[in-house]
């Protein structure tokens, strides 16, 4: 029986659409939609479980994104042929989903839940990542699952001053902005992207253009839910008492907004306020702590996130006593690892990072192999965030996606900064060492200096801030506030980071977790970030002005020759055996890329006499003698019809005796011996030999000819030849 395919077609008004189907596959799932856009194929499926486990407190959530090789008509890479953990790639699109989607379930629902989307056929034309979030939330809007307010997410591209949504690859080469804008109908609660130094005004006209097309997607989605009639499912909403919710708040509150209106550091703060929660413990009998500890201590949280917020909205006083503009003090120096390539430390409050600078060569680029998009990075930063930088031990379980996503947002600020010319691969690792506010965007600020440190010629230096909200929809009132702590962070309505240099923004990341963030917050927000960005590329300024002229001496350099595509076999040798033999006796990496009709070599080394010897000995290997040229060769060889002479170490010719000068020569030897030096003239190939020809004599004065005398000729000799014509 042929299934009843139900379906929404999406028109982005340039001719392209997007379409919505579900009804067709996977079935058992709560929910599941195929959204197509070209021949781009995408497959989400929507999971919940029907109760919530015992003991849960938060949402479950998982957001998964594949990429199936076969989508592209593509192998995967490795020895099983199969596709295996997520690439950083996918990581970042799951990222882009979850948080979007994590924020507008209920506050009380708790079930597990999972929603995969997978590539299943591949366009290049469309980037499937875009897509991800708008099959995310169909997969729920066709389920019974309790969101209540549907999503989409799209990519905005701006080229010759026109927004796009959902740019080509081809269309966003050219863009000057590559953003990424989740939205609920009412509300924008997801931005990220990288800019060309774009204006914070451009950045919010983007965010509303996206913002347009959004609700249309969203619409379709509706349509779609309507058309099948479908109803939420009841669940079992979180535990709550009013009595025990009122001896907390009425025994912490007070003490709790006391502690915060005295600045005070993390460490400090933390154990007061763990202190009123022990006294709040005491008023509750043992059989109530046995019962009721999960929500005292919710209760608990409740009652101190409303003091601290309050705090900060009635007397305009954070937590460390900065007012609302103020950023933390900031002290940084480079130079600090004595024999890394480049490296500085940052450290911005109670957050510190240290970065390292490693140069190489075209063979230690990033390689991106992924159904929807093969390529390679030159330039790449990879964050590591162990549990010390929060006072923790836990256990180090590989590269989280947190980090991922961090480092991600670190690099795309940096990226468009690296000179286009740079010869090197450039991998830049920033170490958290200390955690209390934003350590990506003290990773742009620790990145900025290792790089100026190493030698880098940046285009211009970078600085990240993050920027916070806190509100209240019942009173109106809110504040933005630059710098935010990590406490902040996790008790306010905005996590904001912006980068940028002097003259534009270069990256940003923004998630929203309240409903309906007015536009005006949005621009307060930039304008804020503006100072702060300025403020602290002043400090980092103090630090290094410019990059340093040179890379440090234990830094290899690098420099690049191009060579005809013919002779790349002749520099490599058979079997790389000329190659691997240069690189040994100069201790050198050599590196060759064919390019069209042409060589790149790269020629990598801390010894300059070495990189001197390797360079030498290409140009040798690459000579080729022009014809009419004059060249000052030496003698290597003598021989009885000649002498054999050398242009240059390994390139000989033979130069004829005939050749040695006008008059006749019988013994080449009285002429020239081994090691004497002498110019010659290249006469190109000899088309009797077929070998290169050589003349000493072409560079002579040629003699006068000699006339002979009329009397020598036989007489009667003129007479016979005048016969013979008659």
């Amino acid at each position: 029986m042929i299934p009843k395919v139900t379906k929404e077609i999406i028109d982005l008004g340039d001719g392209r659409s997007i379409s919505i189907e579900t009804g067709k596959l996977a079935k058992q799932a709560d929910g599941s939609v195929v959204v197509r856009m070209g021949d781009c194929m995408l497959l989400a499926t929507a999971v919940s479980a029907r109760t919530a486990n015992p003991g849960v407190d938060f949402l479950p959530l998982t957001v998964d994104y594949r990429e199936k090789f076969a989508a592209a008509g593509r192998f995967p890479g490795g020895f099983f042929k199969r596709e295996a953990r997520p690439s950083d790639q996918e990581v970042l699109t799951m990222r882009l989903v979850d948080r979007c989607l994590r924020p507008l379930f209920p506050d009380d629902y708790h079930a597990e839940t999972q929603v995969m989307i997978q590539l299943m056929s591949h366009d290049e034309n469309v980037m499937p990542d875009a897509l991800a979030g708008l099959a995310a939330s169909a997969a729920l809007a066709v389920s019974d699952i309790p969101f209540y307010n549907s999503i989409s997410e799209v990519r905005v591209g701006r080229v010759d001053g026109q927004f796009i949504i959902n740019p080509s690859r081809e269309q966003l080469d050219a863009s000057d902005l590559d953003m990424m804008i989740g939205a609920s109908k009412d509300s924008v609660c997801m931005v990220e992207g990288e800019m060309r130094e774009i204006s914070e005004q451009d950045m919010i006209d983007a965010i509303k253009f996206a913002h347009e097309a959004i609700k249309v997607q969203i619409e379709a989605q509706e349509k779609m839910r309507a058309a099948l009639g479908l109803t939420f499912r009841e669940y079992e909403p979180e535990p709550t008492d009013a009595e025990v919710e009122k001896i907390v708040y009425d025994a912490a509150y007070a003490k709790l907004y006391e502690i915060a209106s005295h600045a005070s550091g993390k460490s400090e703060r933390g154990e007061k306020f763990a202190e009123v929660k022990e006294e709040v413990l005491t008023l509750f009998s043992e059989e109530d702590l046995v019962e009721k500890a999960e929500l005292i201590s919710t209760y608990f949280k409740k009652t101190q996130k409303e003091a601290v917020r309050n705090l900060i909205l009635d007397q305009n006083i954070r937590l460390d006593g900065r007012k609302t503009t103020e950023i933390r003090p900031i002290w940084s120096e480079v130079d600090y690892l004595p024999s890394v390539h480049g490296s500085s430390l940052f450290t911005r409050g109670e957050t510190q990072a240290l970065a390292t600078v490693t140069l190489g060569t075209s063979r230690d680029a990033n390689i991106i192999d992924l159904p929807s998009e093969q390529g390679e990075e030159r330039f790449y930063l990879h964050y590591n965030f162990p549990p010390f930088s929060t006072g923790e031990a836990k256990p180090l379980r590989g590269t989280s996606r947190r980090e991922v996503g961090h480092g991600n947002l670190a690099q795309r600020a940096l990226k468009n900064m690296i000179p286009a010319d740079c010869p090197y691969t450039i991998r830049l690792v920033s170490e958290v060492l200390e955690s209390n506010g934003s350590s990506s965007m003290a990773t742009v600020c620790a990145g900025t200096l290792a790089l100026m440190d190493a030698g880098i010629q940046l285009v211009k230096p970078v600085s990240g801030i993050a920027m916070g909200l806190i509100s209240d929809a019942k009173t109106g009132r809110w504040a933005v506030l630059s710098d935010i702590l990590g406490d902040e962070d996790h008790l306010g309505d905005m996590d904001f980071k912006v980068t940028g240099t002097r003259d534009g923004i270069t990256a940003c990341q923004m998630d929203i977790k309240i409903d309906g963030l007015a536009y005006d917050i949005m621009e307060q927000a930039l304008k804020q970030a503006l100072d702060g960005r300025l403020h602290i590329l002043g400090l980092l300024e103090e630090t290094i002005a410019v990059p340093n002229e040179t890379v440090k001496p234990k830094a290899p350099k690098i420099i690049t020759v191009t060579i005809p595509k013919d002779f790349i076999g002749a520099v490599i040798g058979p079997g790389g055996k000329n190659i691997q033999a240069l690189q040994a006796e100069t201790g050198t990496t050599i590196v060759i890329n064919e390019e069209g009709d042409f060589g790149l070599i790269e020629v990598l080394g801390t010894d300059q006499a070495g990189m001197d010897r390797a360079l030498a000995s290409i140009s040798n290997t690459i000579f080729s003698p022009v014809e009419g040229d004059v060249y000052k060769v030496k003698v290597v060889k003598m021989l009885d019809f000649g002498a054999v002479v050398e242009f240059v170490p390994g390139k000989e010719t033979l130069l004829h005796v005939s050749e040695f000068d006008w008059k006749r020569i019988e013994n080449p030897s009285d002429v020239l011996k081994i090691g004497d030096e002498l110019e010659v003239k290249y006469m190109g190939i000899d088309p009797k030999t077929r070998k290169p020809k050589v003349s000493r004599k072409a560079l002579m004065p040629r003699p006068p000819r000699e006339n002979k005398p009329e009397g020598n000729k036989p007489e009667g000799a003129q007479g016979a030849k005048t016969e013979e014509k008659k």
